[in-house]
């Protein structure tokens, strides 16, 4: 069910108690083009992974409360009225799934260890592991080259999550063309 600023999720989710956390007020239109008042959440950070508890699948769910005295009307025609205390819908964010690879300790295992093929063997490559074990690290080369690629995250971990890293800021994001992906073209002059 796809819902929309003004549409309720009363029959989709079941009502939680308003949690005691920073709320944002943001206006939005409802359906009647009137400005309302709506109260959205911050989502409860795990300090350990510095991403939202509720992360599944790359995204995080929020929940949002519309303000007291609202009356929203979902896509079937049910008008529903909000008292403040109810979760009209959640608003979805996105966040990075994680499984307990730290990256501070993969660049540091790449970098003191990586001829033994320590690195290789904490993100869950044993074969690569022990064939960088057997030959010291491809002569040092391949040691050099994983490390140059766990730096810049580009071997992570063998599960396909995240690195967990320590701060919540600025963080590598992969950029890849696809179908959806739209190019411009060039202009030349």
């Amino acid at each position: 069910m796809l819902f929309t600023a003004g549409s309720p999720a009363r029959s989709s989710f079941p009502l939680l108690p308003q949690p005691p956390q920073k709320r944002i007020k943001k206006k939005i239109i409802m359906q009647k083009k009137k400005a309302q008042e709506l109260n959205i959440l911050d989502p409860e950070i795990n300090e350990a992974t510095q991403e939202p508890v509720n992360c599944t699948n790359y995204t995080a769910h929020v929940s949002c409360y519309p303000a007291p005295n609202v009356t929203c009307k979902d896509f079937s025609g049910n008008e529903t009225h909000f008292t403040g205390s109810e979760v009209g819908f959640f608003k979805t964010t996105s966040c990075r799934n994680v499984n307990g690879y730290s990256y501070r300790v993969a660049v540091a295992l790449s970098l003191f260890l990586g001829w033994l093929g320590a690195d290789r063997f904490y993100l869950g490559y044993p074969a690569l592991g022990l064939l960088k074990f057997c030959t010291v690290g491809f002569c040092g080369i391949g040691s050099l080259i994983d490390f140059i690629l766990i730096s810049m995250q580009i071997v992570g971990p063998s599960d396909g999550t995240s690195y967990i890293i320590d701060y919540y800021g600025t963080r590598l994001t992969r950029l890849s063309i696809t179908n959806e992906t739209f190019r411009k073209t060039q202009k030349y002059p």
